[in-house]
């Protein structure tokens, strides 16, 4: 199973992203879809993100499928009229007790020494 991140584009800044999001996106999915659970995270900044679980699918298919997904409740929907989708992608995450995957986070060799 996946978590897919997709990133929503309000029509304009600070509209909210609708509290039926889930249930819209849970309404165009198929069985072919293979959607699980929809979560929503409508505080992050710039753009709020759909968090979709999909299960049996690689992790190309996940993201492509998150996508299609979204494009068709942002069609089907009245409730996203002039929402855009920026990306639909698995997050990367470091592995346990690594830290984040930033550019300017310091490596993890030493890290344990104490020093810089």
């Amino acid at each position: 199973m996946y978590l897919v991140h997709a990133r929503l584009c309000p029509p304009e800044r600070g509209i909210p992203l609708s509290p039926e999001a889930p249930g819209l996106l849970r309404a165009v999915a198929g069985p072919e879809d293979r959607l699980e659970h929809v979560s929503v995270h409508p505080g992050v900044e710039p753009s709020p993100v759909v968090g979709l679980w999909l299960r049996g699918l690689s992790l190309r298919e996940a993201e492509r499928t998150a996508s299609a997904l979204c494009l068709r409740a942002l069609a089907a929907a009245p409730e996203f009229a002039g929402w855009s989708l920026l990306g639909a992608e698995v997050p990367l995450l470091a592995p346990l007790g690594h830290g984040l995957l930033w550019p300017d986070e310091a490596s993890s060799e030493g890290s344990d020494q104490g020093g810089h």
